[in-house]
């Protein structure tokens, strides 16, 4: 084939600019995103319900849907989360489970459950997890002056004009999916009655909810005939603003009168759950969600476009784009293409110093791009898009791609200098050494198959890897033995002639006295070699375990709960004071105070004593000094309350799950929520501090209860009806919501209130009218009392717990656990069980070791096909362990540690660096069929293939290098692999050069010996 093709250069020319045509086409169709498409394996249910308490909601709606959803097929993993007035449970499935069906299936179990719930609870809503429900931009909206104090109207009005204005603008956009906003304030519409009234027995609120319900009827439309004509009659009596309200007609004792007589009518704002702050204002935050197919480049060029039309056209308000998404992803891809650029370049130089001569370097410079433009079209043909996975690949790809092309330009080279014609060495240099390239591809790509099969999110994340991968290799391999003797063929042509006095570099002999010196001190070398596998046993162990490496981040979030029932002003007060121990002030600060809006928030609500605080910074070292002043301050000032540091969200940690504690305690009681319960949680919580001082990253976090209790007793004997006391205790508390109105596109609540300052004025003041229009004081019909309760009742597939976080290595495992059980041991209410992040690392661990072992497997099988042997085989796969020293000693110096990035770089280091040993097998094989002595094989060999297994690896290496000094997502994600590979490649390189001829030889001798 090679033969023929190389007689045929304008139609092989015109086949490869065809395919480069097509693939720079297509390669403007490739979409771009910051992870792979995966399906998210995880379903949320959110349980509303305002007026239950926690405990309450568990025990009657919560511990019921857990039951039934347990029914749900390939549910790994099910955790909920409790609180008073609303709950949330999330699942999260096997990876390659149907998301759709599991959906489907899970609304199921929920129209199940509906059946025994009490009959007030809304049906929860399902929400399926989705890539593209992230938002890729906030545009945070504020006035540039500062609102004056006590001045709502003016906020109430930013609101409206963010909801009816802003939001349909940018919705507008086809590249716009939806916009969800938080941070709103909305009107209602308020009644208080004198309480004059209301104590003289004159008027009830149970008459004021009459009067204005009676003047509340749409009668709808009569149709009337009159003659030829018809006429649509409409009855409007509804109530329309607050004008209509104040002249409802009300009896007071026989005499009408208006409503706003006896009672005050207000526009007001709704009392606030919770607020955003952007740079210390109130604001409004809007979220946007692009469509799934939309491109993020032109979603932020339409964007920016209309943000700066807003600016114009609204100079009195500030809009600010924050956590925009696009730059991480631009920041990704711009690093790791920049490391394909300087890998390949710096590559292409080391062929220079190498190959010393000028024309060879520019063929391997032609077939790298070559390789990569076809590569791309194969992407497209794959539906691969373009992501911080794909694109890693093919960098680690280029390094392989290369070694193709230099291993046929060196073999040709090679036999014109053993003074074979151009057409001749051109033929034969190639076909000679094609089996070998076709073996050392297929077992490069033979080390990605298992990595497919891993369990979880990682499979389907490394899946484009491993495809990327092998369309590199299998692209570059079609290169190599096509266009590369062709085009070697053409620029030699009227160079053909090869110098006869040509000498080999000092590095040659330098090679063959240190081959000499192996052959010749056998047991020594064979020492050396037990000590390097014994010192990478060494350093596995001490190396640190985790499931993902470590990604700087100029930005995070603090979580706090105050563990104190505040209110949300005190809270945004607190929140100003810390922001004021800053020095500097941090690029922006977005305050999330209480419970947010947005439609699409699948965690847990925050109740008003809780405050998120998004901080971006210029760089992670500013991050990490703000966080150490920021917990300080916290620790100092209020040692109660309870506070993280997370992640910002992403896709990466959507897809995953954000990183957990090192451990989780779960204490699981008998009977929750009996009496002492949270005195034994206390107790346990107590301990736990005491034994592991300052490792404790969780609090016991409870809220306390004030219990209304009613006497049926006493209801009965003053006739006192339940609905009118409950009316006019939700009245008391200003929660009592007579009807809704229509305002502009607006619902406002009219409801009715008092001014009552706390809940003993409230218990001394109001009476209660019974059947006998007598007034009964409330602090005669109930009792208070005080409790406390679980803010937050967790619980998981087993049931409810309560965690504790801890942060320990993972070799304090075994005794920390041990020291919990017997924490138990004593106590026969509690029993306890683990998580967290090191029960993951573990059987990650586990899985990865298996996936190793099957690799080697693979390579096995392949290697035994080609050299027709068991036993050559074993040498080759013999440098593997060897090469673990060089990859852990790597490893520990740059200060990374086991993880899936760097397993899957020594898993592809030992697709890679037993390539350069099949070479050299074979050539020794080869040059012994046609008489070469044994030891006469070995040396020749070793000279034949020195330049291209160093320029294989160096270029290799070279290829990965620009990954230890890039930052971004994309760069530090692979930074382990990169460190695996050049470790591994630095010793497998001398292990081939030196090791390998020595156990070929030892293997040989013994056959003779036994033969003769």
């Amino acid at each position: 084939m090679v033969k023929f093709l190389i007689h045929r250069p304008i139609a092989v020319t015109m086949a490869f600019l065809a395919l480069l045509l097509i693939g720079i086409a297509t390669t403007t169709s490739l979409p771009v995103s910051l992870m792979p498409d995966i399906d998210i394996p995880v379903v949320s249910i959110r349980v509303s319900s305002s007026e239950m308490p926690a405990r309450q909601l568990e025990n009657t709606v919560v511990k019921t849907l857990r039951s039934l959803l347990k029914e749900v097929n390939h549910v790994e993993e099910m955790r909920s989360e409790t609180r008073d007035g609303a709950a949330w449970v999330e699942l999260r499935f096997r990876h390659g489970t149907p998301i759709d069906l599991a959906s489907v299936e899970v609304n199921e179990k929920v129209d199940k459950a509906m059946n025994s719930f009490p009959d007030d609870i809304r049906r929860p809503e399902v929400i399926r997890a989705s890539a593209s429900d992230i938002p890729v931009f906030y545009l945070m909206v504020n006035r540039k002056k500062e609102l004056e104090s006590g001045n709502t109207k003016e906020f109430l009005q930013l609101s409206n004009f963010a909801s009816q204005v802003i939001r349909k603008r940018l919705e507008q956009l086809p590249e716009v999916a939806l916009v969800d906003m938080s941070g709103l304030q909305y009107p209602e519409i308020k009644i208080f009655p004198n309480n004059a009234y209301l104590q003289s027995g004159a008027f009830s609120v149970a008459a004021l909810e009459q009067a204005l319900q009676e003047n509340n009827i749409d009668l709808g439309r009569l149709l009337i005939r009159d003659g030829q004509y018809q006429y649509n009659i409409r009855f409007n009596t509804r109530l329309r603003d607050v004008s209509d309200i104040s002249k409802v007609p009300v009896n007071l004792n026989g005499k009408v009168v208006r409503l706003d007589e006896i009672a005050e009518i207000n526009m007001q704002p709704q009392r606030l759950q919770g607020d955003i702050k952007f740079k210390a204002q109130n604001a409004v935050s809007m979220a946007v969600i692009k469509q799934s197919d939309a491109k993020m480049a032109e979603l932020k060029k339409e964007l920016e476009f209309l943000v700066e039309r807003f600016r114009e056209d609204y100079p009195d308000l500030e809009f600010s784009v924050t956590r925009d998404q696009s730059k991480l992803l631009e920041y990704s891809i711009n690093n790791l293409g920049q490391s394909l650029l300087f890998g390949g370049l710096l590559a292409f130089l080391a062929m220079f110093l190498f190959l010393r001569e000028k024309r060879a370097p520019w063929l391997i410079g032609v077939s790298i791009p070559v390789s990569l433009i076809i590569a791309l079209l194969f992407f497209y043909l794959a539906g691969l898009s373009i992501n911080i996975i794909s694109l890693s690949g093919l960098v680690l790809g280029v390094g392989m791609m290369i070694d193709n092309s230099i291993i046929v330009i060196d073999n040709i080279t090679q036999h014109r200098q053993r003074h074979s014609l151009l057409d001749r060495a051109c033929n034969e240099g190639t076909n000679e050494i094609i089996r070998p390239l076709i073996s050392s591809v297929l077992t490069t790509c033979a080390v990605f198959i298992p990595l497919i099969f891993m369990k979880g999110m990682s499979g389907a994340l490394f899946f484009d890897q491993a495809i990327a991968v092998t369309i590199g290799l299998t692209v570059s391999l079609v290169v190599s033995i096509t266009l590369l003797p062709t085009l070697y063929r053409i620029f030699y042509k009227k160079h053909s002639d090869v110098d006869p006095k040509a000498t080999y570099p000092v590095y040659y002999s330098w090679y063959e006295k240190g081959l000499k010196f192996v052959l010749r001190h056998q047991l020594l070398t064979l020492v050396l070699v037990i000590g390097m596998i014994g010192t990478a046993v060494v350093l596995y162990k001490a190396l640190t375990v985790s499931r993902f490496p470590d990604v700087s981040q100029d930005e995070a979030v603090l979580k706090i709960d105050w563990n104190e029932p505040v209110t949300l002003e005190e809270n945004n007060h607190r929140v100003t004071k810390l922001l004021a121990v800053l020095s500097e002030s941090p690029e922006y600060v977005i305050e999330e105070a209480g419970k947010q809006q947005y439609l699409l928030n699948t965690g847990e609500e925050a109740g008003t004593s809780e405050t998120r605080l998004y901080i971006k910074t210029t760089s992670p070292s500013r991050l990490n000094q703000l966080s150490e002043k920021l917990s300080n301050y916290l620790e100092n000032n209020y040692p109660e309350s309870d506070f993280s540091f997370s992640e910002t969200d992403n896709l990466f940690n959507l897809a995953f799950g954000k990183t957990e504690a090192p451990l989780i305690v779960k204490f699981a009681h008998f009977n929750p929520g009996e009496e002492g319960y949270i005195d034994g949680l206390a107790e346990l919580q107590e301990k736990t501090e005491t034994a592991f001082p300052g490792r404790v990253r969780s609090k016991l976090i409870t809220r306390n209860l004030i219990l209304l209790e009613t006497d049926p007793e006493k209801l009965m004997y003053y006739q006192v009806d339940n609905d009118d006391l409950y009316r006019e205790i939700k009245s008391a508390f200003n929660v009592n919501t007579v009807f809704t109105i229509n305002d502009n596109n607006m619902f406002v609540p009219v409801s009715i209130g008092n001014n009552y300052a706390s809940v003993y004025d409230i218990i001394q003041n109001i009476t209660i009218q019974n059947a006998n229009d007598e007034k009964i004081p409330l602090s005669g019909l109930v009792k208070v009392s005080s409790g406390a309760g679980l803010k937050a009742i967790v619980a998981g597939k087993d049931g409810e717990y309560f965690p504790v976080l801890l942060n320990i290595k993972d070799k304090e495992f075994k005794e920390v656990t041990a020291t919990f059980k017997n924490m138990v041991n004593n106590d026969d209410r509690f029993n306890v069980s683990f998580g967290g992040e090191i029960i993951a690392d573990k059987g990650m661990l586990k899985e990865l070791l298996v996936i190793i072992g099957v690799s080697l497997l693979l390579l096995y099988f392949i290697l035994a096909a080609q050299f027709e042997s068991f036993v050559l085989p074993v040498i080759v796969l013999l440098e593997v362990p060897i090469d673990l020293f060089g990859a852990f000693l790597f490893l520990m110096a740059f200060g990374a540690g086991i993880n899936i990035m760097s397993a899957i770089g020594i898993i592809v280091m030992t697709g890679i660096i037993i390539n350069d040993s099949i070479l050299k097998i074979d050539t020794i094989n080869k040059l012994m069929d046609s008489g070469f002595s044994l030891l006469r094989a070995v040396f020749e060999a070793g000279k034949r293939r020195l330049k291209p297994i160093i320029m294989t690896s160096l270029t290799t290496i070279l290829a990965m290098l620009p990954f230890l000094f890039q930052k971004g997502m994309g760069a530090e994600l692979q930074k382990p692999l990169a460190l695996a590979i050049i470790g591994g490649m630095t010793i497998g390189t001398l292990v081939s050069l030196y090791f390998i001829p020595l156990m070929y030889y030892l293997l040989k001798k013994k056959k003779e010996v036994v033969r003769s």
